[in-house]
């Protein structure tokens, strides 16, 4: 229970592509920032004070739009590795399959993201890359939880999105928390009926809202 690290994955856009000159460069830095905290507070992790700084230094010659991966391990060590990312072209859908992998809504550590991911590796090794963009997981009662590396997010035609509660055994998202902050979603318990009928998003903090569709033998 004590062999993983905490990780954070930013979105860093190069100042071209910032809405304002006060902008950082790291989209949702904020709310990275506030998980990156209260997760090594309840971890018992110890973190660095100048997170934020050596996140600049480490984006200091990026010139184009960057997935910038966070480490922090239990006596605060910090790793960060920066690469080059591709956005989604406009009007992607991904295809989405249902894995026979199960979470356990009673495994306290899925709220937090962390390395410890046998379940999300297991499941996407499940359906070849051909055949799914991701893959979305069930827990043991068989309700629906998230992907191996986005939120689940249903359009019901309310007017707000609907996303599964964290006690379902899921990661707590930065996008995730986002969007029911803004109040453009709101937190409810869904079936697989529901799923189903969609219509789907899958998102997170560096890809944004995925439009999806369930591809369900």
């Amino acid at each position: 229970m004590n062999d993983f690290t905490l990780i954070e994955t930013l979105r860093y856009e190069p100042p071209e592509r910032r809405e304002t000159s006060l902008d950082t460069g790291f989209v949702r830095l904020r709310l990275h920032m506030a998980r990156l905290s209260r997760s090594a507070r309840r971890l018992g992790f110890t973190l660095p004070d100048n997170v934020t700084t050596r996140l600049g230094h480490a984006v200091a010659q990026a010139t184009t739009l960057a997935r910038v991966r966070l480490e922090l391990t239990r006596d605060g060590r910090l790793d960060i590795a920066v690469v080059p990312f591709a956005p989604q072209p406009p009007g992607t859908v991904w295809r989405v399959r249902i894995a026979e992998t199960r979470l356990a809504s009673t495994d306290p550590l899925l709220r937090y993201k962390t390395s410890r991911r046998d379940a999300y590796d297991a499941a996407r090794r499940e359906w070849p890359a051909g055949e799914a963009d991701e893959v979305l997981l069930l827990n043991e009662r068989g309700d629906p939880c998230e992907g191996t590396i986005t939120s689940l997010f249903l359009d019901d035609g309310s007017g707000m999105l609907k996303t599964p509660p964290i006690a379902c055994g899921l990661l707590a998202g930065v996008l995730r928390t986002e969007l029911i902050c803004a109040r453009r979603a709101r937190v409810e318990r869904l079936t697989l009926d529901a799923v189903r009928a969609g219509p789907l998003f899958m998102g997170n903090a560096l890809r944004g809202l995925i439009p999806a569709r369930l591809i369900d033998p």
